[in-house]
């Protein structure tokens, strides 16, 4: 199967004629570039579209990619920023919710996505030129192009709230503000694509019809437009298929949505595509490439850096079950008789047993614990691969991790790390869509349909234990579906508990705590719970209503059009 490659092509678009001077010999066409005239052909359109697409890799710095690993992941309580306090310290102001306006990665995440509209408004401005291409293709073209700026637009909007909005018809020269909601641009983006978009393409990493829909009716949800988003949802569970024609459906295994060798599979609606051993890491994904365990010895480990992204110690806790199967829907997880046993402050020599109590198989696909296998690397030895445990906590991540038998395939070994993988980012995964539908159905009123849905997503975390050499289960997983919802406060509760097991790390957690309204509590108790186990991320931290639950607009770009153009968002 065929993916995009991510290769930066080298295009320069010409846009702009120079006029400031009329001498015929100053007219000198610019070397080794292409003018409009050549990319205004299909293959001038498909280059530049391939362009839009790589955005979605970042490109701009660690944090600039569509993983959203630190601002949604980390920002949202599944994970610390782990390593130690000196690596990437810009960062920890904005861990502890005291993010400064000139912050230069959020900066960056900021430019990466406008870069990726940028070139999303390109291409469509360079179709107004291309009549040598069928109306069909352009058809096609613009659908896609118009599907990648509207999940531009959503980066921004879920993370700054309202930003400029400039589309192919800008003049490149009027200041444009921040008054405007985006959701509307948004959704008729993402309505034109599903309205034109095929159900098939010819490489399986492009947006399809049902990619589309599954976004549009995301898209919906975050607005509370609940009616419209079940309506959505519920045809891309009954008829949604990949871009080659596959209906979707859930992998077997839960493990298997993070191995290399399954990408693209039935689950994998929207995917970052990454290829390794191309000749270039650009092809490569970088977006976690600090994310790997560390240490300078000990046993061998994938990666051998950086550090980042150590799961949180409210969240491995949050994977204990009860007697019947279920969570601890009451919070009670992280009370003392519950809280996982963890190998903090246990020395690399000395004897450690795991916790003994029932657990969610999916803890052990998501988090590195000692002594339990970490894919095939062998048993995760503990604090040999923590680079400060004191700072970061016990855990290790273990989603998008490549396998020891992947080494030279599933990963990348020419640059200054091997972090870089093969590995795609799913940015919708049926397990998500099925999650969706089933809030969108409690919102609605139908809390039955709901339970079939989140019944769906148990069923499959039941079948994926993780297990050890000899064959056995790694640890006493207990987990059942549930029998029935009292009512939809019940039905609500078990939801969004099922949507944080199910997508840990995956880069949703913040933004669904926040379109919930209920991230200045769940948030301040996390912040004080790791505070009190760790040495020194939290001191002090704590979350602010009405203030962070976006960033600020960067300072920069306050400053190049004025404070009475761009307004900052409150707070800041």
């Amino acid at each position: 199967m065929k993916k995009i490659k991510y290769i930066l092509l080298p295009l320069v678009i010409v846009m702009l004629t120079i006029t400031a001077c009329k001498d015929e010999f100053l007219d000198v066409a610019p070397q080794g570039s292409l003018g409009t005239t050549e990319l205004s052909t299909l293959a001038g359109l498909e280059g530049t579209l391939i362009g839009a697409y790589s955005m979605l890799l970042g490109r701009s710095g660690f944090y600039s990619d569509a993983t959203n690993w630190f601002w949604g992941s980390v920002l949202g309580g599944d994970a610390n920023k782990g390593t130690n306090a000196g690596d990437q310290s810009q960062v920890n102001e904005i861990q502890a919710y005291s993010a400064q306006t000139n912050n230069a990665s959020i900066l960056q995440k900021y430019a990466a996505l406008y870069e990726g509209i940028a070139r999303c408004n390109a291409t469509l401005r360079l179709m107004q030129t291309a009549e040598t291409v069928s109306d069909e293709d352009k058809t096609r073209i613009a659908a896609e192009t118009r599907f990648l700026r509207a999940h531009y637009y959503f980066g921004l909007k879920k993370n700054f709230d309202d930003t400029p909005y400039v589309d192919e018809n800008w003049d490149e020269v009027t200041p444009i503000g921040n008054r405007e909601d985006l959701w509307p641009r948004i959704e008729a983006d993402f309505q034109f694509a599903f309205d034109n978009l095929p159900e098939t393409q010819g490489d399986i990493g492009r947006a399809n019809k049902w990619a589309a829909g599954a976004y549009l009716g995301k898209t919906y949800l975050f607005q509370g437009k609940y009616s419209d988003a079940l309506d959505m949802l519920t045809d891309v569970i009954n008829d949604g298929v990949t871009p080659n024609g596959t209906p979707y459906a859930l992998v077997a295994n839960y493990g298997d949505l993070f191995s290399s060798a399954n990408d693209n599979n039935s689950e994998s609606i929207f995917a970052v595509q990454a290829a390794a051993n191309t000749g270039t890491i650009n092809n490569a994904n970088p977006g976690l490439v600090l994310n790997f365990p560390h240490g300078s010895s000990g046993p061998e480990r994938p990666g051998g850096c950086c550090g980042f992204f150590q799961p949180s110690f409210e969240l491995a806790n949050s994977f204990r079950t009860d007697g019947d199967g279920l969570p601890l829907l009451d919070g009670s997880y992280n009370d003392d008789g519950n809280a996982l046993v963890t190998d903090m402050g246990v020395g690399p020599t000395d004897a450690f047993t795991p916790d003994q109590g029932n657990l969610d198989p999916r803890i052990d696909h998501s988090i590195g614990r000692r002594g339990i296998p970490y894919l095939d690397w062998g048993p995760h030895p503990g604090v040999e691969w923590i680079r400060d445990q004191p700072y970061g906590g016990p855990y290790s991540p273990k989603k998008f991790i490549y396998s020891s038998g992947g080494i030279g395939t599933e990963n990348d070994g020419s640059s200054w790390t091997p972090g870089y993988t093969a590995l795609n980012y799913v940015i919708i995964r049926f397990a998500d869509v099925l999650l969706m539908a089933a809030e969108a159905e409690i919102e609605a009123g139908s809390i039955d349909n709901a339970l079939d849905y989140i019944n769906q997503v148990r069923t499959r975390a039941a079948n994926s234990p993780v297990q050890t050499d000899g064959g056995t289960d790694a640890a006493n997983y207990v987990i059942n579906n549930y029998a029935s919802f009292a009512d939809a406060d019940a039905a609500r509760t078990a939801l969004r508990m099922e949507r944080k097991l199910e997508l840990s790390g995956e880069g949703h957690r913040k933004y669904d705590l926040v379109r919930w309204g209920i991230a200045e509590s769940v948030l301040n108790f996390y912040l004080s719970y790791e505070d009190a186990r760790l040495a020194s991320p939290f001191a002090g931290a704590s979350f602010s209503a009405n203030q962070d639950e976006f960033l600020p607009i960067p300072q920069d770009e306050i400053d190049l059009l004025g404070s009475d153009i761009l307004i900052q968002n409150p707070g800041y």
